[in-house]
């Protein structure tokens, strides 16, 4: 018998929900015969002949799905019609545009009052009333706040400091900016921005002949860093004459006495950044500030052959990006003043940048991590954010050990039928965190990211679907996915409100259009709805810095930027990448590869004739199909004590580990990264060819069809060495 003393409105609601669970896909008749009543005659006479107790477990039961009727979640209404979220633009060759929107017109600006980022930090400090704006916290100690006001005054005074010291407030004057995510990185760019000068970012993974040349090429004279270390590396190239330009580096952290001797030396000064903000307290200069069209950041992108290229983004240009987030959110989910960010994402990168540009503008408050990734999890227990800035590589971690913990058939079962139930009230756009699978399953992995968690937004590369669908459900919070890169400042494509389906990457933004061009080469075909895709509007780059011969390869003559990505139209108006055009490719955690450059330090590997490196923008690694020399491997085999036919020797697992080896042993010697070099390998015992398609006239490797031909391998390849 039910009963109903003691029993809460919300248990209520979880009981429902979980009978109607288990009875929605039953049949009207399965239902009656599992509660003994009649099919569907003569009910009156059926319910004279229940007893009072079986006449209150019904009634019981009547009211949990009648409270469940009226209090059930409301799904999410979708800003537009979802099985048509862009349209082509007329007389534009096939281009596309988002149907949000006020018009024809791409979208530069969202706000009036916000079209620069100065601008757009102003309006956060009018609306925010001088609430706080960044966060900062010891271990173990609860987040510090510095407010608007604060931060807005230490911009004021370092710029000030800059000017100083033969800085000058123009766009011309580039200031370097070397350090790990936290307040003073913001107060940095917040000053240069303050002055109209520029910001370039420097970063570890760039490595020291990449910041070499990046100080170099933007005539960097003044670098802002965050540990002693760091100056110190810059420093070296001072001293070996590498870097002649640089005259003046600023530190955040402490330094010793003997660091600045040293600088002294070769020409350097070496200050701390209380003491440039104090200088220019004593010295105050009036704002200068930029308008729309100048520049704002040179972000070099890491090359993966050469050289790093410096794309050059103008306020514009951001605020138009955030601006396309802000249109498309708008009446779903938009950002407000007790919005908290946590900040872990490189700001070196535009991602990270754009997201929190979208919480300064209204007010909201970032909170930056310890600068260690294993206390993430602690960061957000104590800051609480509502809005997480993600890449897949984070998701899929999320994923592996949310399923870790079901570690006996049954709990994996449970889990697994629990996330079936969310994700079918995904499908039917209802986002929640307060469903009874979220009470029994999923509640604790929602409390490790704070409890309050409303949006996660995820790019650099794309996600896994399986993975994307499942977060969905299990964080109860909206998951948006975008699509970019650096010379569109970040996006261009995002996922539309109610649109929870995965396996693409969403609509255009209002800020630009996107159309695809014809790859002959690779037998894609615009006709078809395939091609390369290629960005226009106001949010894309004005080329790079110095590089016009890379420009004009980025930027066609009609200011159409062609981004090197394969896509393809869904007939919902969303896009799909489907191939790279030049054979480079991002892994999950976001680094780019270059296969060919791979393949030719492998290829000297004694053993191998042929080599085929593949990797796929959902895992974190690359796996290699690998062609032994017929002549070659026995002897080779022979000296390491294996012995057997080519056909043997192909299949013989202790040598296929060796040839392995001297593959990386090469790759090492070669300054290949560890996340350049292969982890598995198959041997495959037959020659690329002409003749079996997997080879051009011109012997060069046919990639698309090599995939396809060892699909297969390449599955097993990665499950095994997951």
């Amino acid at each position: 018998m039910l009963t109903f003393f003691l029993v809460s409105g919300g248990s209520l609601w979880l009981l429902a929900e979980f009978i109607l669970s288990l009875l929605e896909k039953m049949q009207t008749q399965e239902i009656l015969r599992m509660l003994r009543l009649p099919e569907l005659g003569d009910l009156g006479q059926f319910f004279r002949s229940l007893s009072a107790t079986t006449l209150m477990s019904m009634g019981a039961l009547a009211a949990i799905l009648a409270y469940w009727f009226t209090h059930r979640p409301k799904a999410l209404r979708p800003p537009c019609n979802l099985l048509m979220q862009s349209e082509e633009v007329e007389d534009s060759g096939g281009a596309r545009r988002s149907v949000i929107g006020d018009g024809p017109q791409l979208l530069a600006h969202y706000y009036d009052d916000a079209r620069t980022m100065y601008e757009v930090f102003r309006r956060g400090l009018s609306i925010s009333g001088n609430g706080p704006c960044l966060g900062f916290r010891k271990p173990k100690q609860p987040y510090q706040w510095l407010s608007y006001q604060e931060v807005a005054d230490r911009a004021e005074f370092l710029g000030s400091g800059l000017l100083q010291h033969n800085c000058k407030a123009c766009t011309d004057q580039f200031i370097g900016v070397f350090a790990q995510n936290r307040p003073e990185w913001i107060i940095a760019e917040l000053a240069c921005y303050t002055y109209s000068m520029v910001v370039v970012p420097l970063y570890d993974t760039l490595g020291p002949g990449a910041i070499r040349y990046i100080i170099n090429t933007a005539d960097i004279s003044t670098v802002i860093v965050d540990k002693p270390q760091k100056a110190q590396l810059l420093l070296e190239h001072v001293e070996r004459k590498e870097t002649p330009g640089l005259k003046l580096i600023i530190l955040m952290e402490p330094f010793e006495e003997a660091l600045k001797d040293r600088g002294q030396e070769c020409g350097v000064v070496l200050k701390s950044m209380q003491a440039v903000e104090d200088c220019g307290q004593e010295n105050h200069h009036v704002p200068v500030p930029p308008q729309p069209s100048d520049l704002s950041i040179v972000c070099f992108t890491s090359g993966t052959t050469g050289n790093p290229k410096g794309a050059m983004l103008t306020h514009g240009n951001v605020v138009a990006d955030f601006s396309g987030f802000l249109k498309v959110t708008e009446k779903v989910i938009f950002p407000r003043q007790d919005d908290v960010l946590i900040s872990f994402l490189p700001l070196a990168h535009m991602f990270e940048r754009v997201i929190q540009s979208v919480v300064y503008c209204h007010g909201g408050r970032v909170g930056f991590f310890q600068g260690d990734i294993r206390l993430l999890s602690d960061d957000m227990k104590a800051l609480c954010p509502t809005i997480f800035p993600v890449v897949p590589r984070l998701l899929n971690r999320m994923y592996d050990k949310i399923f870790s913990q079901a570690d006996t058939p049954l709990k994996r079962w449970l889990l697994e039928f629990a996330a079936r139930r969310k994700q079918a009230e995904v499908r039917s756009g209802i986002i929640r965190n307060d469903s009874i699978w979220d009470e029994f399953f999923f509640n604790k992995v929602q409390a490790s990211l704070g409890g309050c968690v409303r949006m996660i937004v995820t790019g650099a590369a794309p996600a896994s679907p399986t993975v994307l669908g499942f977060l969905r459900a299990a964080l109860g919070c909206q998951v948006y996915e975008g699509y970019g890169q650096t010379e569109c400042t970040a996006g261009c494509t995002f996922t539309t409100p109610g649109d929870w389906t995965s396996g693409h990457v969403g609509a255009p933004l209002p800020c630009n259009h996107i159309k695809l061009i014809d790859v002959e080469e690779l037998n894609y075909w615009a006709s078809k709805g395939e091609g390369e895709i290629c960005v226009r509007g106001p949010n894309v780059f004005k080329g790079y810095l110095k590089d016009p011969d890379k420009t004009k390869e980025a930027l066609d003559s009609d200011g159409w930027l062609h981004t090197g990505d394969i896509g393809r139209w869904l007939p919902a108006g969303t896009l799909k990448i489907i191939d790279r055009k030049k054979h480079i490719f991002k892994l999950a955690q976001g680094e780019y590869i270059a296969p060919e450059k791979i393949e030719n330090i492998y290829i000297r590997s004694e053993p191998v004739a042929q080599t085929f490196v593949h990797g796929d923008s959902l895992q974190t690694f690359l796996v290699g199909i690998v062609v032994p020399d017929p002549e070659v491997i026995p002897s080779w085999a022979q000296k390491r004590g294996i012995e057997g036919t080519y056909a043997e020797l192909c299949a013989n697992k202790e040598l296929k580990k060796a040839i392995l080896e001297d593959m990386v042993r090469l790759g090492k010697e070669s300054g290949l990264h560890s996340f350049e070099q292969v982890k598995a390998i198959h041997i495959h015992s037959d020659m690329f060819s002409v003749q079996n398609g997997l080879l051009t006239p011109t012997l060069k490797a046919k990639r698309r069809e090599l995939r396809e031909y060892f699909r297969k391998q390449i599955q097993e390849l990665y499950s095994v060495s997951m």
